[in-house]
Formats: structure tokens, C-alpha cells, sequence
């Protein structure tokens, strides 16, 4: 009964540390696993497709939720200026692509938004959850044109922000 019991509580302890430890987190300085995506035209977009620019992606928590709406208005309003930077928009939420449809005309947001079913990429990139794990993370990458990650920025609770600090860095490359 005891050997059962600790036997137990080693896998526990073992999964545990693998999962911890064996988890792939993109971070400044790396190069991120590539992934190919639906878009809200339901057209497959894959990472590649933006190298030789700069690119921003920003994962975000969901379509239509006040801080994301917030989010991608601000990154709307200074699509201009990522241009201006040569840089491309990505944002990308477990949200179908009609929903992003939607969400994009409503908006009238210029830059692509991909489709992550089952949050496959957000896992892969070890994109943080929020409020203890209820809530998908919000964060943002800012990839140059190599593809090499020059930024990861998370603030769950001040969207615009994300803005601000990858303009601050796209206008340093």
C-alpha cells in the first residue's frame, strides 16, 4: 500500500517537473516555432509569410471582451506607424475566423487576425495564462525581420500599453 502510494506521488512530482521544465517559452533572443493558422478570411497564414519585415504578434484573450476590443482599436489607430516602421500586425486568439470576421469589419481593423483552435500556437510559444489560469494571457512579441524575438511584453490589464512599447522598439531596429 505505502510503495503504492509514494509511486503515486513520484509520477505526480514527475509529471509535474517534465511539463515545467520540457515547456518551450519564446523569448528574446529565440526564434519562435512557426505556425500556419486561419485568418478571418479563412485563408491559412502562415509565420514565414512575414519574413524579411518586422513583425508584431499579440496574443490576445477573445473577440468583442473589452480589453481586447481596447487592444485592437489602439493597434488600429497606429497601423500607420507600424507601417511606417515596415513592420506587419498580427493578432491571434482562440476565436473562430467568422468571429474574427466580425470582429475585424466591426472594427475596421487593417491587420490580420489567425484563428488558434484549441490554442495549439499560444501552448507552443508558452504564452502565460492570467488570473490564475482562467484567463488566455496577453502578450506580445515583436519579431525582426530575421525572425528572431526582440521583444516579449505582457500587461494583461493596460492593452494600450502594448502598443507603446513596440513602437518604442520597431522605431530602434
Amino acid at each position: 500500500m505505502c510503495i503504492t502510494v509514494l509511486w503515486g506521488w513520484i509520477m505526480v512530482i514527475d509529471s509535474f517537473f517534465l511539463s515545467f521544465f520540457l515547456s518551450f517559452k519564446v523569448s528574446k533572443g529565440g526564434v519562435p516555432p512557426s505556425f500556419t493558422l486561419k485568418d478571418q478570411d479563412g485563408k491559412n497564414v502562415s509565420l514565414n509569410k512575414f519574413k524579411g519585415k518586422p513583425v508584431v504578434v499579440y496574443f490576445y484573450p477573445a473577440d468583442e471582451t473589452p480589453g481586447c476590443t481596447k487592444q485592437a482599436c489602439a493597434f488600429r489607430d497606429s497601423y500607420e506607424k507600424f507601417k511606417k516602421a515596415g513592420a506587419e500586425v498580427v493578432g491571434i486568439s482562440g476565436d473562430d475566423p467568422s468571429s474574427h470576421k466580425s470582429f475585424s469589419k466591426k472594427y475596421r481593423l487593417p491587420f490580420t487576425l489567425l484563428s488558434d483552435d484549441g490554442n495549439k500556437v499560444r501552448k507552443d510559444w508558452g504564452v502565460p495564462s492570467d488570473l490564475f489560469g482562467t484567463l488566455p494571457g496577453r502578450q506580445t512579441y515583436v519579431l525582426d525581420k530575421n525572425g528572431v524575438v526582440q521583444l516579449v511584453y505582457n500587461n494583461q490589464f493596460q492593452p494600450e500599453k502594448h502598443i507603446d512599447e513596440t513602437l518604442k522598439l520597431l522605431q530602434s531596429l
